[in-house]
């Protein structure tokens, strides 16, 4: 089977592979070369599979879906981070969740001096009529 794993921004992976596990809304599946034409919504978890050498790659991914159609595999997902083992893919996801949530602190506070400003500028305006 061909994988391809999409992200709003990039491809992040195309590789043949001879097994996909993943996780959707009622249950997990396992996906072999066989398997009938499937379309499943993803939550968000670990989409695991085997490359052909028997190698296993691991992907903490968030909400998205699968389309299974003859041999080629789409994974649409908004986000997704790729590791060998699953110890390292812990500590990346740490990482980018601190570092995600650095950027949200940064976002918001600017969110809020915006708003300031806005009501300010609207009570100046109320003012003077």
């Amino acid at each position: 089977m061909k994988l391809k794993v999409l992200l709003p921004t990039e491809i992040l992976i195309e590789e043949v592979v001879s097994k996909i596990t993943a996780e959707a809304e009622n249950d997990s599946f396992c996906l072999l070369a066989n398997h009938v034409d499937f379309v499943a919504g993803l939550v968000p978890g670990l989409l695991f599979f085997e490359l052909e050498d028997g190698k296993e790659v691991f992907l903490a991914i968030d909400e998205g879906i699968l389309v299974k159609c003859g041999s080629q595999v789409l994974v649409s997902v908004r986000n997704a981070i790729k590791g060998n083992d699953l110890e390292t893919l812990k500590n990346t996801i740490a990482q980018e969740f601190r570092s995600l949530d650095e950027r949200e602190k940064m976002t918001r506070s600017a969110l809020a001096k915006l708003e300031a400003s806005f009501v300010r500028g609207f009570l100046e305006v109320g003012g003077k009529s």
